[in-house]
């Protein structure tokens, strides 16, 4: 097997993810959509979470192309809005992978280093709040975490219980409220 049918069958399962959501992400549903046999994939991926760890990692790589296109204006209300803005849709537009990666067991024990992976991407967002801010890292964390749960809550349809507020109007009071502290 060479490296062009580890890319077809983590490519299928990207397509599986996209059309049917995270449930339908199976070694013999890949398989089949990459022309295989149903053992085929086992030998680049021992395990169904070794398969979803390397379909989540090209969530991160996409994610990462549209955060790192972000082209900071130095204006942190701005910065933040554009990354908030960037990250949402995101979440909108591939709501299937944004779950995907995002499970917590994908985090550890596999081979293609997901942690790793976003780590520059919290980087960028910890970068936006100010070099000379002692709890940056924090506050980013915090951000982002409300900035997860306006994805999440939108994507569950439960963004009603807070009235007329829309994701983007989220988005701008919580941009506001972490650059008051």
């Amino acid at each position: 097997m060479s490296d062009d049918l580890r890319a077809r069958l983590v490519a299928a399962g990207v397509e599986l993810v996209a059309e049917r959501g995270t449930g339908a992400l199976s070694l013999r549903e890949v398989a089949r959509r990459a022309g295989v046999s149903h053992g085929a994939p086992r030998r680049w991926f021992p395990t169904h979470r070794d398969l979803i760890a390397a379909v989540a990692r090209v969530g991160y790589e996409r994610l990462s192309a549209r955060l790192t296109a972000l082209v900071p204006l130095g204006e942190p209300r701005a910065d933040l809005l554009a990354l908030g803005r960037l990250y949402l849709g995101f979440a909108r537009d591939e709501r299937g992978m944004f779950e995907l990666m995002f499970r917590h067991e994908l985090l550890r024990g596999n081979t293609e280093d997901l942690r790793g992976t976003s780590r520059p991407l919290f980087a960028l967002l910890v970068s936006l709040f100010g070099p000379g801010r002692a709890d940056a890292a924090t506050v980013a964390a915090a951000f982002w975490a409300n900035l997860h749960g306006i994805a999440q809550l939108r994507a569950w349809g439960s963004l009603e219980v807070v009235g007329d507020a829309d994701a983007d109007t989220l988005l701008c009071t919580a941009v506001d409220a972490y650059l008051e502290h």
